[in-house]
């Protein structure tokens, strides 16, 4: 049953209200998540937090959804025949991306990538573990209910919008600076939010952003050593910075272009198949 848009769009003040009480009510989950593991080590504490955090976050979508008249399908959380194809797409084409863009910067030079000497199968699947789960808490937060019920009663565009605003502000919040939580976050939320709505589910969202943030770590381009770490020679600190925030942007461009494109050309040839249906018939 496809979710009846008019009626929805009788209801816009207050689906939008709901959407920022969703918000605030993930941010106070993860507070009190972060709070409850505090005791632990930081690497269990960080990883037991975000899993928790995932989980009631995902209650938060259930019961906001609920609240909205609206399914857990209709959000995009309920797994389908091609969430696993999608899953894994959208992984291979984050590694790749994040693969690139540390080339990008590598072959301008003054950079090089140093293998992390002593670390342990435990310390990389955790860590890829953990950035898993960072990706499905934002994924579940700013993806599923939040980009869908605006979608449904705004527009795709007016969605996408609130939500990456609200995406970059929650950056700065975290303590990234304005000019890399615009561009970065930004740009990386018109990308998860893209494949979001084209795709009317999360699993290829999900892949591209776990992918994303595990090929950063892996290459050091997290702010720490990841497999790798990337030591920029002495004096070139602010010029690679540049030029790996210019592969970044070139990197976003070109997969949010492709993807654009992709589902363009994909719309078009249904529609053609049903008009040649249509026909037949």
């Amino acid at each position: 049953m496809a979710v009846d848009k008019i009626k929805f769009q009788k209801k816009k003040p207050s689906t939008l209200i709901r959407v920022l009480l969703f918000y605030l009510c993930s941010l106070l989950v993860l507070m009190f998540t972060s709070r409850l593991t505090k005791s632990l080590t930081s690497e269990i504490a960080d990883l037991l937090s975000i899993i928790l955090a995932s989980v009631l976050t995902f209650l938060l979508v259930y019961l906001f959804t609920r609240w909205e008249k609206l399914r857990l399908t209709d959000v995009g959380v309920v797994p389908g025949k091609a969430t696993r194809q999608r899953f894994i797409a959208g992984y291979v084409i984050g590694l790749f991306m994040a693969v690139m863009q540390a080339l990008m910067v590598f072959s301008f030079g003054h950079l090089q990538f140093v293998i992390v000497p002593n670390i342990t199968a435990q310390q990389i699947v955790l860590s890829l573990i953990l950035y898993f789960f960072v990706a499905c808490r934002e994924e579940l937060v700013f993806r599923s209910y939040s980009l869908r019920s605006l979608d449904y009663s705004f527009s795709s565009s007016i969605a996408l919008f609130v939500i990456v605003v609200v995406f970059i502000i929650e950056h700065i919040i975290a303590g990234m600076s304005w000019k890399m939580a615009i561009i970065g976050s930004g740009l990386g939320g018109i990308l998860f939010g893209l494949s979001a709505l084209k795709t009317s589910g999360l699993a290829l969202p999900l892949g591209l952003h776990s992918a994303w943030n595990s090929g950063q770590w892996v290459m050091g381009f997290k702010n720490k050593p990841g497999i790798w770490n990337a030591v920029v020679e002495k004096g070139y600190e602010k010029e690679t910075e540049n030029i790996s925030l210019s592969a970044f942007v070139l990197v976003m461009l070109m997969a949010i272009t492709a993807m654009v494109i992709f589902y363009k050309r994909r719309r078009t040839k249904e529609n053609k198949a049903d008009a040649n249906m249509m026909l037949i018939k």
